[in-house]
């Protein structure tokens, strides 16, 4: 609830006490006021759970960790880049997959940035001489930049939506279609939260292009009902992210940091080698982070995470064949 009222105060100031707010707006800002508050409610409910309150602590302790800095000072952007940017471990999976995310990523990331300022009252177009062609873009009441509507800047700022949706489409309709035909997929796959999130991406991207065709080529013809259909279709999608698929979004910047803490430990050397074999595992930190874990939920068997995945399946093996295996005749 706290999240949810510091953005409405947000709202407030950086709209100027709602001088700069538009109304038709409304149900877009109040879905965002109800995304802040599923957003922070299923944060806190996740990083709850022992493994998760672990890796959040670890990953972010890393994160601003002065000594990871001085250590390796390139290592934090570059896994912004890569791994949260242009997720490079997606492409080891398969490359039309990490291509059709980049394609999702990146077009929802160029709405975003457009739709919630505007929503918020926080940027404003302005005519500079009160008929246009000029335009100014203010963001807080100061202006930033000024352009001309009927330039490629200005085609850019009015189409940054239509731009944002032409990325979604394909993207969203990849993972669709591989959600629909591919059998690993659908094997352990559920509507609501897998599908559903895709499917309003969707109508969300082709409603939003139905409403700039409608004003270019059919003079506004059917906008009214194009606009309620995209409004209840975002406002749905809004309000629907902390539930679904799409929270792994809030998620991944933890697992930034407890990926640099994996490297700055790798590069001092802290490798810790499976009891059995002697193969290496992983850094040592991040192993006995695992075991901690394990005993923090009470599982018991904490020691197996000191031996590799081969090891641990012949060991698994050797018992079942003299435990339960030799009683059979």
């Amino acid at each position: 609830m706290a999240v949810s009222l510091l953005l409405v105060v947000a709202i407030v100031l950086g709209s100027h006490c709602l001088r700069d707010f538009d109304s038709a707006l409304l149900p877009y800002a109040v879905a965002s006021v109800f995304l802040a508050f599923g957003v922070a409610y299923r944060y806190t409910m996740w990083i709850s759970a022992p493994g998760a309150r672990r890796l959040f602590r670890q990953g972010w302790r890393s994160f601003f960790s002065m000594d990871n800095f001085r250590k390796a000072p390139t290592a934090l952007p570059k896994m912004i880049a890569t791994y949260l940017g242009f997720q490079k471990f997606l492409g080891a999976r398969s490359h039309a997959r990490w291509a059709a995310h980049q394609l999702m990523f990146w077009g929802c990331l160029l709405a975003a940035a457009i739709t919630f300022p505007l929503t918020w009252g926080w940027f404003t177009f302005t005519s500079s001489t009160g008929s246009g062609p000029g335009y100014e873009m203010r963001i807080w009441g100061i202006k930033v930049i000024g352009y001309d509507s009927a330039s490629i800047l200005g085609w850019l700022m009015f189409h940054g939506l239509d731009i944002a949706a032409v990325l979604v489409i394909p993207g969203a309709a990849y993972f669709l279609w591989r959600r629909m035909k591919d059998r690993g997929a659908m094997t352990g796959q559920r509507f609501a939260y897998d599908l559903v999130p895709l499917i309003a991406l969707i109508v969300v991207s082709v409603t939003g292009l139905l409403l700039t065709f409608s004003s270019i080529f059919l003079h506004g013809g059917g906008y009214e009902f194009l606009a309620i259909m995209h409004m209840v279709s975002v406002v749905f999608t809004l309000i629907y992210i902390p539930f679904g698929k799409f929270f792994h979004i809030v998620q991944r910047p933890a697992a930034v940091g407890m990926q640099l803490f994996k490297y700055t430990t790798r590069e001092d050397e802290q490798i810790f080698h499976c009891r059995r074999c002697q193969e290496p595992i992983d850094t040592g930190p991040y192993v006995e982070n695992l075991r901690s874990t394990m005993r923090d939920l009470d599982l018991g068997f904490d020691q197996w995470a000191e031996y590799c995945p081969r090891c641990k399946r012949v060991l698994r093996g050797s018992a079942y064949l003299t435990q339960v295996k030799k009683g059979f005749k």
